[in-house]
């Protein structure tokens, strides 16, 4: 099944990411990185991409939101881990070229 960024990713985003990586959110301020629209997700942090589109193994993004980076920067920082299928949406829509559809 195709996943769109609009249908499938951006209500994940939003639930999840946002309340740190929206405007003048902490997570904004400390690396630079807007999760409010796919441009800004797609431009990445001061740091550089969050997605490469067709590789979720070496996405910045699903390395984070999987706990596979360094644990003290898992995402979302200080809460519950993103349900499995979440994790899912965002892996697959990576792999399928995470374009904005």
């Amino acid at each position: 099944q195709t996943i769109s960024f609009k249908a499938d990713v951006q209500p994940v985003l939003k639930q999840y990411c946002l309340e740190c990586h929206a405007e003048n959110g902490d997570g904004t301020r400390k690396s630079g990185l807007l999760m409010s629209s796919y441009e800004s997700l797609m431009k990445g942090t001061k740091f550089g991409e969050i997605v490469k589109p067709g590789d979720s193994l070496t996405s910045a993004l699903i390395m984070l939101v999987e706990g596979r980076a360094d644990r003290s920067i898992r995402m979302p920082h200080g809460k519950a881990t993103l349900p499995k299928e979440k994790i899912e949406v965002l892996k697959k829509w990576v792999e399928q070229g995470a374009k904005n559809n």
